[in-house]
């Protein structure tokens, strides 16, 4: 299961399950941790600009360590020549996979005409897709909405495949609400307009040779694998953020693999070395564990594991030795350091 190549040769990418771009959230310090609590889950990038990419501080933007792969960038923007631009430049970096954002309904974005305003022009994505798979070997994918403002999503998420993939494109990651970009702040169209799980599964019906990707609403893991039944994978963004354990669960349940990691104790363990090696870099601390908070939901403890890691680990200065106390509280006798 995976990339099925177009117009040229491309790297197969296990898509089963995958944590969403999320902007402010999935950097490259909370990629690495996912990585130790899940081998094999396709992690992706914040959406990271095509002209800063072009113009910026490239290795800030989107640098990140081999450790994270496989790893996929998500790009915004609209100009298929700066977007081919970014694309090269990211297939440099060696990202795994280019996607194209063509979902995200923020103010800013839609300034820039790019994200899920997007839905409204099909064959200017294609010609946006179309210039990235021109000057890149590795997939090129796109993650959409069903449908913005007034479209009838059936129509609009059905119209915009038809042309997308035409255009060579031959996996999506379907965002099953629709995108309401007036009326509606970005946090409220993650959750007030309705789902339509059953309608990616009708575009999946329809075009069998597609690989259709389910996000939006998946709470659990077990949620994502009843919805996703008869689809190609699942994607958790929220879910994977806050309550990053379920990734843990991932390797065995999705992928069938018996090495997954034993415990939160052990997950901070692997997780440490990368610490150290970021801190020694001059990234404060609280950079990095912010992502770790959630670690220890729902388990006894974890309010202390919470508060200690927020109070302390932002404080200048802080040392590793603030992750072992907050590990001692939550878990007395852990001998992770």
């Amino acid at each position: 299961m995976g990339y099925v190549a177009g117009m040229s040769e491309c790297k197969t990418i296990d898509r089963r399950f995958s944590v969403a771009p999320m902007m402010d959230w999935t950097d490259r310090h909370c990629r690495a941790f996912h990585r130790v609590l899940s081998r094999r889950a396709l992690l992706y990038t914040e959406m990271a600009v095509d002209k800063a990419i072009i113009h910026g501080d490239r290795d800030y933007l989107i640098g990140f360590d081999p450790a994270e792969q496989p790893v996929a960038i998500q790009l915004g923007g609209s100009d298929p020549a700066d977007l081919s631009k970014a694309a090269r430049i990211a297939e440099s970096y060696g990202y795994s996979e280019i996607n194209l954002n063509v979902g995200c309904p923020s103010d800013r974005v839609q300034s820039g005409r790019f994200g899920a305003c997007l839905m409204r022009e099909p064959d200017h994505v294609a010609d946006c897709v179309k210039a990235m798979q021109d000057v890149v070997s590795v997939p090129v994918t796109v993650k959409c909405r069903i449908g913005v403002d007034d479209q009838e999503p059936e129509q609009a998420l059905f119209a915009f495949v038809e042309t997308v993939a035409a255009a060579g494109v031959t996996s999506f990651t379907v965002h099953a609400r629709k995108a309401w970009l007036k009326g509606l702040s970005p946090k409220e169209n993650r959750t007030i307009p309705p789902l339509d799980y059953p309608l990616v599964h009708r575009l999946k019906r329809e075009r069998p040779e597609l690989e259709i990707i389910l996000n939006g609403g998946l709470e659990t893991l077990d949620q994502g694998l009843i919805e996703s039944q008869g689809l190609d994978g699942m994607m958790l963004g929220r879910a994977a953020y806050h309550t990053p354990w379920v990734l843990a669960e991932v390797d065995s349940r999705v992928f069938g693999a018996a090495d997954t990691v034993a415990s939160r104790a052990q997950a901070v363990e692997l997780y440490l070395p990368y610490l150290e090696r970021r801190m020694g870099e001059g990234v404060p601390l609280h950079a990095i564990t912010r992502h770790m908070l959630g670690l220890f939901h729902g388990q006894p403890g974890g309010r202390h594991w919470r508060r200690i890691l927020t109070e302390k680990g932002g404080r200048h200065g802080s040392r590793l030795d603030v992750i072992h106390e907050a590990l001692a509280a939550v878990m007395p006798g852990s001998e992770a350091a």
